[in-house]
């Protein structure tokens, strides 16, 4: 879809243009509260036309989690990733070797996001925003627990022990779909159930001051067992369910979304 199309699926969704004060009051109703840590997910289109665009969502987010609570978002590259396993869409089999030699490396402050939306991307050079270090899955975090969230992201095992979704878990944080269902602290229930497959992965990066494509293990991660876990948990009644803006939006604990989800993959889906 075109920014037009998306801009004017955004105008016939409103009723009225939305903006910081009327998200920071629906964000409020759904019981987003001062001091949380939330690990946002966003589709801004789905909000409904929002004056200021994702400046205004990210800055009612910050609104409503106030001076003493932390923001995350993904970040995420997946066009840094080992191009053979590429699907969406993939690339001929003569272009892998010249991917590998020629991408430029991951930089936390250049290296843009893809597929992540525009609050994402924009929270991601927000002043007083850190980036983890990961060619793949980096997360963006800003407030008190910024930096222990993003630091020391580990190459392999991309999202978990030694990631901020562990960490995010640790610090009991939150998971803030607004008009989205993705999930990435699902990814850590994979890790935990025990249940998932490796992978040998890549990624340009520097080593040693200098632009090499490193080569390491991961997990065989699987967004497409997501669904019934996300519907099974929210039958739990742990999730809560409101409208912000236009959109269906979800708020849910990460312990209890991780501990819920690595259970079921443990049980495969029963």
């Amino acid at each position: 879809m075109s920014e037009v199309a998306r801009e004017s699926a955004s105008i016939a969704a409103a009723d009225a243009p939305r903006t910081r004060a009327s998200l920071l009051a629906d964000l409020q109703t759904l019981d987003v509260q001062p001091g949380m840590t939330l690990m946002v997910h966003a589709s801004l289109s789905k909000l409904g036309w929002v004056a200021g665009g994702p400046v205004a969502v990210i800055l009612a987010l910050m609104d409503a989690v106030g001076e003493g609570g932390t923001l995350a978002m993904p970040s995420f590259s997946g066009d840094l990733t080992e191009p053979s396993y590429w699907q969406h869409p993939p690339v001929p089999k003569g272009w892998h070797q010249i991917i590998r030699d020629e991408t430029p490396a991951f930089d936390v402050a250049l290296t843009p996001t893809r597929m992540m939306g525009r609050v994402s991307d924009t929270f991601r050079t927000w002043p007083g925003t850190f980036r983890s270090n990961h060619p793949h899955v980096s997360v963006c975090a800003r407030g008190p627990l910024a930096r222990q969230i993003v630091g020391d992201h580990g190459l392999e095992d991309s999202m978990g022990e030694g990631s901020p979704f562990a960490r995010l878990y640790d610090a009991g944080a939150y998971v803030l779909q607004l008009g989205t269902d993705r999930n990435s602290c699902l990814h850590l229930a994979e890790h935990r159930s025990g249940t998932r497959g490796r992978v040998t992965q890549g990624a340009p990066i520097v080593e040693d001051g200098e632009r090499v494509w490193k080569v390491f293990d991961d997990l065989d991660y699987d967004d497409d067992s997501f669904p019934p876990v996300k519907a099974a948990f929210e039958s739990s009644g742990a999730v809560r369910v409101g409208q912000v803006g236009s959109a269906v939006s979800r708020l849910m604990p990460v312990r209890a979304l991780v501990d819920f989800a690595a259970e079921w993959f443990r049980r495969g889906g029963a």
